[in-house]
């Protein structure tokens, strides 16, 4: 007879029990974090140093005289440009996703990118020496261009980028050339030819660009551009001559083609930039 009271007040204090744990608030672990990569978008500027250089930017022409016939006389004259550079660029980037990354940028250089060749050689008729001298130099340049990078697996603040568009570039020209005869000594005739002006043409090139995490909002990068701003075709007359039968016409090609190799410092000035871009699943 005293089991069923104790049976009840067992089972009574299990329903109780189970009632208040229902009641008790719930805990559930924290959602896992989505992974995020570095924000390269939006407005930068920044400033660059560099060096520029050409190969054998090769110079043709020709050279007539009534005494004296040299063909391709300027074939062995070329500057070959060399020097340091340094200027400031501007640009936007988009990041269409956390890999890739578009955009655009303008830079401007000042520029001491000159060479200057020489020649010497014998006339045709055996009877003068034939000298030409060549002078090339960048004042400045800037460029236009489009951009198209990558971010790294692992490294979203490392970019690798191709970039290419349009250039211009203010170009001084100088060539002369001169002959002596050396039948009769001392009689001869020179000249000289000066082309000064903005020149326009293309570049393309790529570069690496990377952002410390500790400092969002700066950026390095180290890039290289070819530039082809065309070619210059120069005519030299006699300025000077000993007697009027050594006046002379000549010609000469000259090309404007050169690399460059600069390291830039970026500020991001965008407010957005350095925020992750968290990948959505």
């Amino acid at each position: 007879m005293n089991k069923f009271p104790a049976a009840a007040g067992l089972a009574l204090a299990l329903i109780s029990g189970a009632a208040l744990a229902a009641d008790l608030p719930t805990h559930k672990a924290p959602p896992v974090a989505a992974p995020s990569a570095y924000n390269w978008g939006g407005l930068y500027g920044g400033i660059n140093v560099g060096y520029g250089f050409s190969g054998n930017n090769s110079n043709w022409g020709s050279l007539s005289a009534p005494q004296v016939n040299v063909a391709q006389w300027g074939s062995g004259v070329a500057a070959i440009p060399s020097g340091v550079l340094g200027g400031g660029q501007v640009g936007y980037n988009y990041q269409w996703n956390p890999y890739l990354v578009l955009g655009a940028e303008a830079d401007i250089q000042a520029s001491d990118v000159n060479g200057s060749g020489y020649w010497t050689g014998g006339a045709q008729t055996g009877n003068a020496i034939v000298t030409g001298r060549s002078y090339l130099g960048y004042d400045w340049f800037g460029t236009a261009r489009g951009r198209i990078g990558l971010t790294m697996p692992g490294y979203s603040n490392f970019l690798v980028y191709g970039t290419g568009g349009f250039a211009y570039g203010y170009v001084n020209n100088t060539t002369s050339t001169s002959f002596l005869v050396t039948n009769p000594v001392g009689n001869g005739a020179s000249g000289v030819s000066t082309f000064g002006n903005t020149q326009v043409g293309w570049t393309a090139g790529g570069g690496v660009e990377w952002s410390p995490l500790t400092f969002p909002a700066w950026s390095a990068k180290v890039e290289y551009l070819y530039t082809d701003l065309g070619s210059v075709r120069q005519g030299v007359y006699s300025t000077y001559t000993s007697n009027p039968i050594y006046g002379f016409g000549a010609s000469r090609t000259s090309q404007m083609q050169f690399n460059t190799v600069r390291v830039g410092l970026n500020w991001h000035f965008n407010p957005f930039v350095g925020e992750p871009i968290v990948a959505k699943y």
